[in-house]
């Protein structure tokens, strides 16, 4: 395509437009690149494919934006966010460089690349385009679809089935072959009642205890404290006390401990005693 004709051919709304996603596209690749947590990184990613899509729709290949927008963004990324937020991200996955000297490398080799694009963009001659428009003259989706399965056919089909086989793949490795019948629900009790494991859910922090702040923990029946019933990021950060300062004491110790209580009782009268008998008798 010559650029003096294409130039007369698209409109100052398009252009600005095309701009306009461009940068939007390349700032959400940038947003890919340094984002340090996975959620932020997933959210860039779908941005640049909206970009992408958009840019396709201006350049009149509404079929291949529309397509970019529903698949990658609304299927493929919202999956992948959809699987972070339910298994979440460990704290070892940070943005902090573990390996020294990666990053410059990384830098000038990607340098290096950006320099050598942007010599051959600006030496290749775009030559003008023979029967785009016989081609396009029922439409890009029409277009396409002869493309694909008169024209390519073959590598259609080829490209479908590497499709299923990645599938059937995955779900071959997912697979796992059980070494041991299922237990019943009958089972799982009574093995738990064997190994003395707790047969319910343990209490949450506070419940008997002496008082239901978070980070005191729970008190078993007998007396000792839970100290799983803390939330695991208090007890990370160190604001929890010593569990066994909770602990209730044993009534029996506090008994063997305590020093014998004198108590004054009146003084028994004769007749108090020779009643007493004769209730006996």
């Amino acid at each position: 395509m010559n650029p003096a004709p294409a130039a007369e051919l698209i409109s100052g709304g398009e252009l600005f437009m095309f701009w306009l996603m461009a940068i939007v596209t390349v700032a959400g690749s940038l947003g890919l690149i340094f984002a340090r947590k996975a959620v932020h990184a997933a959210m860039s990613m779908a941005l640049t494919m909206v970009g992408l899509g958009v840019v396709f729709i201006t350049q009149d290949a509404e079929f291949v934006g529309i397509i970019q927008i529903f698949v990658y963004s609304g299927a493929v990324m919202m999956l992948f966010l959809f699987v972070v937020m339910t298994i979440g991200v460990d704290a070892s996955d940070s943005g902090v460089e573990t390996l020294r000297g990666h990053r410059f490398w990384a830098y000038l080799f990607g340098a290096g690349f950006a320099a050598a694009a942007v010599y051959g963009l600006t030496r290749v001659s775009w030559p003008a385009g023979v029967g785009l428009a016989q081609a396009q003259a029922e439409g890009t989706v029409t277009a396409l679809a002869r493309e694909i399965f008169e024209r390519q056919v073959l590598p259609f089909e080829i490209l479908a089935a590497l499709l299923v086989i990645a599938v059937m793949g995955a779900m071959v490795l997912a697979h796992r072959e059980r070494l041991q019948p299922r237990r019943s629900q009958r089972e799982w009790s009574q093995e738990r009642i064997r190994s003395g494991q707790w047969l319910s859910g343990k209490p949450n922090p506070g419940v008997y205890a002496r008082h239901n702040a978070a980070d005191t923990p729970a008190l078993a029946p007998d007396g000792s404290p839970v100290e799983e019933s803390v939330p695991r990021v208090l007890v990370a950060r160190g604001q929890v006390g010593t569990p066994t300062a909770y602990r209730l004491q044993d009534p029996r110790e506090e008994l063997a401990g305590a020093e014998p209580e004198v108590v004054d009782t009146p003084a028994t009268t004769t007749t108090d005693l020779a009643q007493t008998e004769e209730v006996e008798r």
